[in-house]
């Protein structure tokens, strides 16, 4: 997956927005003020952390070992970060970030939720 794909992809979910709080290379994803994803997309490998459900992240990281981690910087239990640099197939790697959007909307408001295309 490319650094221009994984924008493309974050964006395109319902309220989807990056912001830049931390520092002008850091991508940060939210929906409704709440984040999904974190990334550098300048950076090689390219990587990104994604929230997870907790006995999901343990599971992929043994059948991934070495490209989905705990999340770095994040609460180990619900993130992992993902290495996104074509060794994981991208479908992975989308489903991977749709997931973590869906968990994010999932802990919204029922207002806000319901605001959203979403089932």
């Amino acid at each position: 997956m490319t650094p221009g794909q994984l924008r493309t992809l974050c964006l395109s979910f319902d309220a989807a927005a990056e912001d830049f709080p931390f520092n002008p290379e850091t991508s940060v994803f939210k929906v409704r003020g709440r984040l999904f994803a974190l990334t550098a997309l300048d950076a090689r490998p390219l990587k990104v952390n994604l929230k997870c459900d907790p006995e999901d992240a343990v599971r992929l990281r043994a059948e991934h070992p070495g490209l989905i981690v705990p999340g770095h910087h994040m609460n180990k239990r619900h993130w992992n970060t993902v290495t996104a640099d074509g060794t994981l197939p991208d479908r992975l790697v989308g489903e991977l970030v749709e997931d973590s959007y869906d968990l994010v909307v999932a802990g919204l408001p029922r207002a806000d939720r319901l605001r959203l295309d979403r089932p």
